[in-house]
């Protein structure tokens, strides 16, 4: 959520930020609604300054023995009391309007993020590994797998419904062994590993930015009111919701394994075969809570943290930058790592890594102190990416390490996890 003072003092540099983010949110409307809430606050501030002063000559007439003057005073008493418990009723209703407009308003974008309207405008920071050159005709994932017996997709959709994914052998046990990779790697290299909910109550959902924007995207369930989660961020992010932490522990590195679930798994008529727009996904999420000063520098080791469990599979990677009209609703600069896919003939979206600067630590109120730099307390800086898309990742596997007779050779990362070498029919 955006700070109203800033976007009081910076009405222009703010439109000039929606602009860039192809936003229609109104700054105008927010202008109006915080005007009219400003001139409530004015005009109880000057009925309470006529109670007290009121107030004050009844004491000196009671003094006085002026009883009848003191009664039509405590009569004008009664009446601005009416007065402002009406004002406060209407300031009420205009502080919950001001914050729900501001609860619809997207992040500000990084003064270093590239301007642009859509994906065409991302711009490549770089690349990892050669695609792999096949002297055979590769298959996709979604024939490979099912032929091996590793993925079964129409029982899938007899047991639920399509964009679900059976995984079966030796195929369920490389989903097991990527995850147990990831959360190994993770944290060893200092992450604090979680094992969280997947349901989640509004206010949660509410804090990282699903709510109300995203409402139609998530599965909720009938009765509790609960929603599963979209992401582990969600949980990991809120764990100090509505808390003051200390400078001195600061950064947190937090990771956690999760399954995911969207109920909009993206555009129709795309990516409608195989693993990579599923309702339901496995995910290892990476979450940082940093200061204003070191955010910057934790999005950047976030990305080199994520992109390394790529490299440990030997796949193909690029990472690039998103341009201000591409970036998700909370993030004020983001990072995306694509996998190199062999059935696409290009790069596919594996992790989303993004600094949210004070925006989501607004909305849930995270705050820390540090007493020796400044007085009372700040919001902290969150962060969050994939680390990664388990889904994802075994597709990818699959198609890039697939042999000419239709096994599939098991990165030697995954090897003691696996306890095989080779996928085999």
């Amino acid at each position: 959520m955006l700070d109203a003072r800033y976007v009081r003092d910076n009405a222009e540099a703010v439109r000039a930020a929606m602009r860039d983010r192809g936003s229609a949110w109104s700054v105008d409307a927010f202008l109006e609604m915080d005007e009219e809430r400003r001139r409530l606050i004015a005009k109880t501030e000057v009925r309470q300054a006529r109670r007290n002063e009121l107030s004050k000559a009844i004491g000196e007439l009671m003094k006085a023995g002026k009883s009848p003057e003191a009664a039509a005073m405590k009569d004008e008493v009664r009446l601005v009391n009416d007065e402002i418990a009406a004002e406060a009723a209407l300031l009420e209703q205009v502080d919950a309007d001001v914050r729900d407009l501001l609860m619809t308003a997207p992040n500000i974008p990084h003064p270093s993020v590239p301007r642009g309207a859509d994906e065409n405008d991302n711009v490549e920071v770089r690349r990892w590994g050669m695609p792999r050159t096949f002297d055979f005709e590769p298959q996709a994932h979604w024939d490979l797998g099912p032929s091996l017996g590793i993925i079964d997709f129409e029982r899938a959709v007899k047991l639920a419904k399509s964009r679900f994914v059976l995984m079966a052998g030796l195929g369920a046990r490389l989903e097991r062994s990527v995850i147990n990779l990831f959360l190994d790697s993770h944290t060893a290299r200092g992450y604090k590993e979680w094992w969280p909910p997947i349901l989640a109550n509004a206010e949660t959902l509410t804090g990282t930015g699903q709510l109300p924007k995203f409402e139609d995207d998530l599965f909720k369930t009938q009765g509790e009111g609960l929603y599963l989660i979209p992401t582990a961020e969600v949980v990991l992010t809120n764990i100090h919701r509505d808390e003051v932490l200390e400078a001195s522990d600061l950064p947190l590195h937090y990771t956690a394994y999760t399954p995911c679930f969207r109920e909009e798994a993206g555009a129709a008529g795309r990516d409608t075969r195989g693993m990579i727009r599923v309702h339901q996904f496995d995910k290892v999420e990476l979450v940082k809570f940093a200061t204003p000063e070191t955010s910057m520098d934790e999005l950047e080791g976030m990305l080199v943290d994520a992109s390394y469990m790529l490299e440990l599979l030997g796949l193909p990677y690029r990472v690039i930058t998103l341009c201000t009209g591409d970036m998700g609703f909370g993030a004020a600069k983001t990072y995306d790592i694509e996998v190199w896919m062999p059935s696409y003939d290009g790069y596919k979206e594996i992790s989303s890594c993004s600094n949210c600067w004070d925006f989501q630590a607004r909305r849930a109120s995270i705050k820390y102190r540090d007493p020796g730099s400044f007085k009372g307390s700040r919001f902290v800086h969150t962060l969050n990416g994939s680390g990664l898309a388990v889904g994802r990742c075994v597709a990818a596997i699959i198609e890039n390490c697939q042999n000419a007779d239709g096994s599939i050779t098991v990165p030697e990362a995954l090897r003691p996890y696996m306890g095989c070498e080779v996928i085999g029919a």
